[in-house]
């Protein structure tokens, strides 16, 4: 049987769980529709989902369409929870992403179809709400052709009323990109069928040249079957190879009322089957103890993972979201480029005996969305988390109170700016011998390497937004073979342990955009260990860094405002006085529409100030954009967890007293 995994992507408040719904109810895989408002859905499993009425976790659930098995994922919509859109878009097949007929394309549209697009997905539109008051199809199909695709290929009413209009227009989008079509409709066009044209037309959707456009009412049923149809038939099912090595990707954390990991993992290679050992992330193998593959109702219940197919599997382990499952599905590094989280809270517990469980409850937190990035700083014995927005800290706040009883308190938030290197520096430390440490820029005297191993690194740095790259450039007879057994094992865990000096630069920020090369190691066998290691890169990395130097750059918001004609000058004009940017303006209808990029730091400012600059009539949308150097000759600093290894004597004293 072929396997489809579908998801379902939109701006919030389009409709996209309740389209989820409708797809469940028609092809039969529930026998009644739930209702978002009711907290009833499917898929809205979470108690606080159902309360909000919002999607917080993804969530997976199946169907049968002919003979294609869908695995259907509905991923959230409000802008705070993107991290979790980001996970899922990589374990695609196909998507579909649903446009409100009323409100039109709304700012989280145009990221999630460039996302979609980026990594090839194939994905169709499904303009929903056609049946409410001010919905303009028409209007929306283009503005989706000025925004997002000119590929956009309307599919039945309202916009096209027959089959002979139909076929004319399917030739025209198709005839873009293929020049047989082309030839035949200018000479011969008899030979252009409909089963021809849509032939033609699903090798396009799936090559994304074009975007397949449907029309409905999720809340009535109303062109649910044709998209149902068009998911059939030209997206259809992926072929993969199930005696390929096993490779797969943990897309979703979930933990069980005894606290045992679950993992739910897509499958793009080979077949995995119960009690079976399979290697998990860059560490050791793990046997996963349980597979229950995501199937149709009344599927027989397998627990044999094949290629193409999803499942939810235990006893992986500490598996966190994002670790690969056997060998790594390769083009993994282009699913990770949305925005880190801008902004970040000081959280604490009401009561200061549950300081501990605190810290424990959001490492599991941290388990099911890794980018919460917790954060703790032992001399203030204080706990951070990173957040996208208010409804994200909302969210967190409430989980622990219901799930782990745990009533926590947030500080004001503040925003979290990175630090990229300013030039290219490399650092050495060598066994037993004495080096220059240079940590001030003034001279210093001699000192003695205090850990057992040697270690050379280069940073140089990398374009805006590439993140960390880890090379290493040393020969097979340096590496400890006796700490890391292979190569290629001791390559994975300096990378993380020097993601992990990173985490913390010059100026106490995170440390991105920029390649660390090793060029040199050594060890004394047997003393030396896995901590000497660890501990000696974070040494090299922060007098690296010292003698690179760094720019601290704070984040950038890019903003969809709505206003009034006649107050768009005194928004505007506020906005510069903030510091922002307009990127772009129209007006239609009496209302302006502009976007604009801010620094995060100035956007409630600015959402303070519009309800009066506009008449109440204002509207504002954010998203992170991106990062951009801070002028002037202090840039803002974050005090650090722990002492800076480039104040050595302090530093050391800390990792004996924590044992680190």
């Amino acid at each position: 049987m072929r396997t489809l995994n579908l998801g379902i992507l939109a701006h919030v408040d389009a409709g996209k769980t309740t389209l989820t719904e409708r797809l469940l109810f028609t092809a039969g895989a529930i026998d009644h529709v739930g209702s978002v408002d009711a907290g009833t859905t499917q898929t809205d499993s979470l108690d606080l989902e159902r309360e909000r009425g919002i999607t917080i976790r993804s969530a997976v659930a199946s169907f049968l369409v002919g003979d294609l098995a869908v695995n259907l994922v509905d991923t959230p919509g409000h802008p705070d929870f993107i991290a979790e859109v980001e996970r899922v878009l990589g374990v695609l097949d196909g998507a579909v992403l649903v446009v409100s007929a009323v409100e039109g394309v709304q700012p989280q549209t145009p990221l999630l179809f460039r996302a979609l697009r980026r990594l090839g997905v194939p994905t169709l539109i499904f303009v929903n709400k056609i049946d409410r008051a001010g919905a303009d199809p028409a209007a929306v199909v283009a503005a989706m052709r000025r925004r997002l695709a000119p590929g956009m290929v309307p599919m039945g009413q309202p916009l096209v009323t027959d089959e002979a209009a139909h076929r004319q227009l399917l030739a025209e989008a198709l005839a873009e990109h293929d020049d047989a079509i082309l030839r035949a409709w200018i000479g011969d066009e008899s030979v252009l069928t409909s089963a021809a044209l849509r032939a033609a037309l699903a090798v396009q959707t799936r090559r994304r040249q074009v975007h397949p456009v449907f029309f409905g009412s999720a809340a009535h049923g109303q062109g649910i079957d044709e998209l149902l149809h068009g998911v059939e038939e030209l997206l259809g099912g992926i072929s993969r190879d199930p005696d390929a090595g096993v490779s797969g990707r943990v897309f979703k954390i979930e933990r069980t009322p005894a606290g045992e990991r679950v993992a739910y993992v897509r499958l793009f290679a080979g077949t995995l089957r119960a009690r079976e050992r399979v290697r998990v992330g860059a560490g050791e193998e793990a046997k996963a103890t349980s597979i229950r593959v995501f199937a149709p109702a009344g599927a027989p219940r397998r627990d044999t993972l094949r290629a193409g197919e999803m499942a939810t599997v235990r006893g992986l382990g500490a598996v966190r979201v994002g670790d690969a499952i056997g060998v790594p599905p390769p083009g993994e590094a282009e699913t990770a480029r949305f925005p880190r989280p801008a902004l970040e809270a000081v959280v604490y517990p009401l009561r200061a005996e549950q300081q501990g469980s605190l810290r424990a409850a959001l490492g599991q937190l941290a388990e099911q969305d890794p980018l919460i990035d917790v954060r703790q700083d032992d001399t203030r014995r204080e706990l951070s988390v990173s957040l996208y927005g208010e409804v994200q800290k909302e969210v967190i706040q409430a989980t622990l109170e219901r799930d782990y009883g745990i009533a926590a308190a947030f500080r004001e938030t503040t925003t979290v700016c990175i630090e990229r290197p300013a030039r290219a520096a490399e650092a050495e430390e060598v066994i037993h011998a004495k080096t220059h440490t240079n940590i001030t820029g003034r001279s210093s005297p001699l000192s003695t390497n205090p850990f057992r191993a040697t270690l050379a690194l280069r940073i140089d740095p990398g374009p805006f937004g590439s993140g960390v790259t880890f090379r290493a450039e040393v020969e097979h007879r340096l590496v400890p073979l006796y700490l890391f057994r292979t190569p290629d094992g001791f390559v994975a865990q300096m990378d993380t342990f020097v993601r992990e000096a990173l985490e913390e630069g010059l100026a106490g920020w995170q440390v991105t955009d920029c390649t660390v090369t090793m060029t040199d190691c050594g060890y004394a066998s047997p003393v030396t260990t896995v901590a000497d290691f660890r501990r000696l890169t974070r040494l090299v990395v922060m007098t690296a860094l010292d003698r690179a130097g760094t720019w601290v750059c704070e984040p950038l918001a890019d903003l969809a405002l709505e206003m009034p004609a006649s107050t768009a000058p005194a928004v505007l004009a506020a906005l510069g006085r903030l510091g922002g940017r307009v990127t772009g303006q129209f007006s239609a209808n009496g209302v302006s529409h502009a976007s604009a990029v801010l620094p995060v730091a100035r956007v409630r400012s600015l959402q303070h100030q519009l309800p009066g600059l506009s008449m109440g009539e204002g509207l504002l949308e954010a998203r992170p954009d991106g990062h951009v150097p801070v002028g002037g000759e202090h840039p803002p600093r974050r005090e650090r967890s722990a002492p800076s290894p480039l104040d050595r004597e302090a530093w050391l004293a800390s990792l004996a007293k924590r044992g680190a």
